[in-house]
Protein backbone atom coordinates (compact mmCIF):
# COMPACT_ATOMS: atom_id res chain seq x y z
CA UNK A 1 0.00 0.00 0.00
CA UNK A 2 3.21 2.70 0.43
CA UNK A 3 4.49 1.50 -2.54
CA UNK A 4 1.16 2.68 -4.58
CA UNK A 5 0.86 6.31 -2.58
CA UNK A 6 4.55 6.73 -3.16
CA UNK A 7 3.81 6.43 -6.81
CA UNK A 8 0.57 8.72 -6.97
CA UNK A 9 2.71 11.43 -4.81
CA UNK A 10 5.10 11.35 -7.40
CA UNK A 11 3.22 11.53 -10.28
CA UNK A 12 0.18 14.09 -9.06
CA UNK A 13 3.49 16.15 -8.08
CA UNK A 14 5.24 15.40 -11.95
CA UNK A 15 1.90 16.95 -13.52
CA UNK A 16 1.57 19.87 -11.47
CA UNK A 17 4.98 20.68 -12.32
CA UNK A 18 4.14 19.90 -15.93
CA UNK A 19 0.96 22.00 -15.70
CA UNK A 20 2.78 24.74 -15.09
CA UNK A 21 5.44 24.70 -17.36
CA UNK A 22 3.14 23.87 -19.89
CA UNK A 23 1.36 27.08 -19.05
CA UNK A 24 4.03 29.16 -19.15
CA UNK A 25 5.48 28.00 -22.81
CA UNK A 26 2.04 28.24 -24.08
CA UNK A 27 1.35 31.72 -22.90
CA UNK A 28 5.12 32.94 -23.70
CA UNK A 29 4.45 31.19 -27.46
CA UNK A 30 1.17 33.21 -27.55
CA UNK A 31 2.03 36.60 -26.09
CA UNK A 32 6.01 37.07 -26.06
CA UNK A 33 6.10 38.39 -23.06
CA UNK A 34 7.87 36.53 -19.66
CA UNK A 35 5.80 38.33 -17.07
CA UNK A 36 2.81 36.86 -18.85
CA UNK A 37 4.12 33.66 -18.50
CA UNK A 38 5.15 33.87 -15.23
CA UNK A 39 1.63 34.88 -14.24
CA UNK A 40 0.05 31.79 -16.36
CA UNK A 41 2.49 29.58 -14.52
CA UNK A 42 1.19 31.05 -10.73
CA UNK A 43 -2.33 31.25 -12.03
CA UNK A 44 -2.07 27.23 -12.25
CA UNK A 45 -0.95 27.02 -8.93
CA UNK A 46 -3.80 29.62 -7.93
CA UNK A 47 -6.18 26.78 -8.95
CA UNK A 48 -4.34 23.72 -7.42
CA UNK A 49 -5.00 25.92 -3.98
CA UNK A 50 -8.81 26.37 -5.00
CA UNK A 51 -9.24 23.13 -6.01
CA UNK A 52 -7.52 21.57 -2.59
CA UNK A 53 -9.42 24.01 -0.72
CA UNK A 54 -13.19 23.52 -2.36
CA UNK A 55 -13.08 19.83 -2.72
Amino acid sequence: MREKNETITKTVKTGITFGSALAMVVSYVNWHSVGWAILHGLMGWVYVVYYVLRY
